[in-house]
């Protein structure tokens, strides 16, 4: 979705399974839109912002404990320096008996869509049958909200000729764009045949700071712990486990903030920004040509850059900086909003403000891995260990608080025994008290 002032451009990309002949999407839209609102966008696209903006993993390795001969910091010190079809007359007819108005019809890609409005929400879904629509039961009651208001109805299905000239196995987003005081996220219609609560993840980018929604409350995912080091294998579990986590606590009423940054750099990077065009072609519209560009994707000679497209199945650790441009930063905030939400917990659609807020903010993650020196290398070096192992048990504590997984599960993940975890102070002081 992006945003500025009353213009949006909002970009839908659905993961939906079944056949193409089955799909319907049905959307309320402020106004009457025109074939050249409507664009198809590119999936990979939606894979690249998701790449740079997803939560990720950073690991560190704890220096020696031993302090080095001025000649060797000497060394290490220089070695470290940076290097549309006409409309069918008589469909007009029957729409009209039922309330209904086809307002525009168009063939966009592999999608043919019609824009309607109505007076009757039992109108609309039956002209919606009885025109080969796929439509759940329900529906006339959650479209009468939005005919209420006035608004119109962006419905679309595929055009399976279009479809099969594409050669492609899937459907590709659908983009347009509008202008409307209201800055909001319809998200009622998509309970009606939900089969059991729905994830949604928004990527808003707009020039001022961060978005956050005004009917449900906002709020940022834990972030910057340390966790032990088995989670660099099993960060998705972890990250979901988490974020179930965060959903229960909060009664599924929530909605949780994983990424806030401008798009003209990154730190660490999960992957490379996205450049100009590539924000162009999401809708950002107010980027001139003096504007600064964000690095190219798939850039040959950095390391750990990964070839675009394409998305990996886990965060990077420890990629490549990409510094703020010279001069003023672009001028695109990225807010990604995470929400996972049902009929009964989120009875309204999303509703957004944008904020003067631009401090950055990433749900992000710690791996410290230790020293592999001899304890006997120094004095400071038995300190250092008779540390460790009170580190790696609160990790280990931290992460069974963020995930709810069982604690002695956990140290044992982490190669540690729980029955050798001293017990609380507080337990020898009653047991003494009660001798």
């Amino acid at each position: 979705m992006v945003r500025d002032g009353d213009r949006t451009v909002l970009s839908l990309m659905n993961d939906y399974q079944g056949e193409p002949k089955e799909f319907a999407l049905v959307v309320p839209v402020p106004t009457v839109l025109q074939q050249d609102q409507i664009h198809i966008g590119n999936r990979e696209l939606f894979q690249r912002i998701d790449s740079y903006s997803a939560p990720r993993l950073v690991e560190y390795y704890d220096p020696s404990p031993c302090p080095l001969p001025l000649s060797q910091m000497l060394m290490g010190m220089r070695a470290a320096a940076p290097t549309g079809a006409p409309a069918d007359t008589a469909m007009r007819k029957e729409a009209k008996a039922l309330g209904v108005t086809v307002e525009a019809q168009y063939t966009v890609g592999e999608y043919d869509i019609v824009i309607l409005s109505a007076t009757q929400s039992d109108g609309l879904q039956t002209w919606l049958g009885q025109n080969g629509y796929h439509i759940p039961e329900g529906l006339g009651a959650a479209l009468a909200p939005y005919i209420r208001q006035g608004m119109k109805f962006f419905v679309a299905r595929v055009n399976l000729k279009e479809h099969q000239r594409t050669g492609l196995s899937y459907l590709r987003p659908i983009q347009f764009a509008f202008e409307s005081p209201k800055f909001m996220l319809p998200i009622r219609l998509g309970m009606i045949n939900a089969n059991g609560p729905q994830d949604l993840i928004v990527y808003v980018l707009s020039r001022e700071g961060r978005v956050e929604t005004t009917d449900y409350r906002t709020v940022k995912m834990p972030s910057g712990m340390d966790v032990p080091e088995f989670v660099q294998d099993e960060f998705g579990k972890f990250y979901q486990a988490m974020f179930d986590r965060q959903v229960e606590r909060d009664e599924m009423r929530t909605v949780f903030t994983e990424y806030v940054w401008n798009m003209g750099w990154c730190d660490p990077c999960a992957a490379p920004p996205l450049n100009r065009e590539e924000l162009r072609q999401l809708g950002v519209f107010w980027l001139d040509g003096n504007s600064q560009e964000g690095p190219q994707p798939g850039m040959s000679g950095v390391p750990g850059v990964p070839k675009a497209p394409g998305v990996p199945e886990s965060p990077m650790m420890n990629q490549p900086i990409f510094p703020p441009p010279p001069g003023a930063p672009v001028q695109v905030i990225l807010t990604r909003l995470h929400v996972r939400y049902s009929a009964a917990t989120f009875p309204e659609d999303l509703t957004f403000q944008q904020t003067q807020d631009q401090e950055n903010f990433q749900a992000r993650y710690v791996i410290r891995h230790p020293w592999t020196g001899s304890p006997d290398a120094c004095a400071a070096a038995s300190d250092y260990f008779a540390g460790l192992r009170h580190r790696h048990e609160t990790d280990a504590v931290t992460l069974a608080g963020l995930t709810g997984w069982d604690l002695a599960g956990v140290l044992k993940q982490a190669g540690l025994d729980p029955a050798d975890r001293p017990e609380p102070w507080w337990r020898q002081l009653w047991d003494a008290g009660q001798n």
